[in-house]
């Protein structure tokens, strides 16, 4: 079995077309749009389109891919057939395709339409949306932020938000302080408190937090996506792959989850489990460094260590300038013993990151092995200066006459 998921991952072929489900497509066109390859992402989508009526999120895709070719008028066309199968989906596409076309008027009438519905992005997001850049110089554009289209706890959350994507955690407790009393038990108040605790390590918190935010909204994909990272943080890989499997289950159609589910299963020594999500995401993302490395560490758990060099190998290949890339492969060889191979990557690895003490001692070792203490002894040195404690041992054993 395992045999066989290996091939079917190295194979190339396609495991999200053939069941042609809009799932499916839409996983793919993301992919291809993620990429930049609009014209592929335009045909496989309008295939999509042919076989799957009233999926609004294809168009909306397509319509992405239309604006990444330039071609204003179809992605206009796209944005408004969304609208026309699910009220407002549309409108902010809309609003930025009109604000591409110098239409400020529009573009923010469109823009209102879109913060007033269920679509409703964030502040945030709007401002760093590139379309907005030719229009945000504009008097019409200060007028409109001059409205209230985001509540003082929207606001604050963002705020929060932002403080913990930068590594600001004690601005974001402060902001989290400053939040209304009164709204204690609002829905921004408690995600805003679980977000905050599970950046202080505080998981257990966020997860009781969270458990009292869904109440009988189990379905919420903020909240489940938060729940998962809670309970991995936790050391609940065992839950927060169950947590995972619920999204999709759901229809979310985002890739990175089965990366997620895999890291999950992979920690929990589910390899056949794990295997196959990665099938599913490098069919996708074929270059992610991160999925590549997690194949090859899950196979060589399972005592493939031949088809985790392939997969190391083959993340080097792509990221040649990432170390950790050079490590994975050197601990690879290191396993098997082929010391000359360890030796050679270990030392590319400290070429481009020479503070790893991890690498100076295991290069160390490697070099012991070859019979050249006197190499071996200098790394283990090095290691030991830059404050690995696990060096003394081996300079104890093998440098002390």
């Amino acid at each position: 079995m395992k045999r066989r998921i290996l091939i079917f991952i190295l194979s190339g072929v396609s495991v999200i077309m053939i069941a042609q489900k809009p799932f499916d497509y839409i996983l793919k066109v993301k992919a291809l749009n993620d990429y930049g390859k609009y014209d592929e992402s335009i045909k496989v989508t309008s295939e999509g389109l042919t076989k799957i009526n009233n999926e609004y999120r294809l168009f909306l895709l397509r319509a992405e891919a239309f604006i990444g070719n330039g071609n204003l008028d179809e992605a206009l066309k796209d944005f408004q057939s969304a609208n026309s199968l699910v009220k407002s989906s549309g409108e902010y596409g809309i609003s930025k395709v009109l604000a591409r076309s110098g239409d400020i008027q529009g573009s923010l009438i469109h823009l209102g339409n879109s913060l007033n519905s269920s679509f409703k992005v964030s502040e945030k997001e709007v401002f760093l949306e590139p379309s907005f850049s030719r229009i945000e110089n504009s008097a019409g554009w200060r007028q409109f932020w001059k409205a209230e289209h985001y509540t003082i706890m929207e606001e604050k959350l963002s705020e929060i938000e932002y403080n913990l994507s930068v590594g600001r955690t004690e601005d974001a407790k402060n902001n989290l302080e400053e939040m209304n009393p009164d709204n204690n038990n609002s829905s921004e108040f408690l995600y805003a408190k679980a977000i905050v605790d599970l950046s202080s390590g505080k998981s257990s918190d966020c997860i009781s937090t969270l458990q009292k935010l869904q109440g009988d909204d189990r379905v919420n994909e903020k909240y489940l996506r938060l729940m998962a990272k809670a309970q991995y943080s936790g050391g609940n890989a065992s839950g927060a792959s169950e947590t995972y499997s619920a999204l999709i289950s759901q229809g979310i159609a985002d890739a990175n989850l089965f990366l997620l589910r895999a890291e999950c299963y992979s920690k929990t020594g589910e390899n056949e489990k794990a295997l196959k999500d990665l099938t599913v995401f490098l069919d996708l993302y074929p270059d992610n460094s991160k999925a590549l490395r997690l194949a090859g560490k899950t196979v060589s758990s399972s005592g493939d260590n031949l088809k985790a060099l392939e997969f190391f190998s083959r993340n080097l290949k792509i990221h040649p300038d990432d170390p950790e890339c050079y490590i994975d492969r050197a601990n690879s060889y290191f396993v098997s013993a082929t010391w000359e191979n360890a030796v050679s990557d270990y030392s590319m690895a400290l070429d481009i990151q020479p503070s790893n003490s991890d690498t100076w001692l295991n290069k160390g070792i490697a070099l012991v092995n070859q019979g050249k203490k006197e190499d071996a002894c200098h790394d283990f040195n090095v290691a030991l200066s830059l404050g690995n404690k696990k060096a003394a041992n081996y300079i104890s054993k093998d440098c002390i006459k």
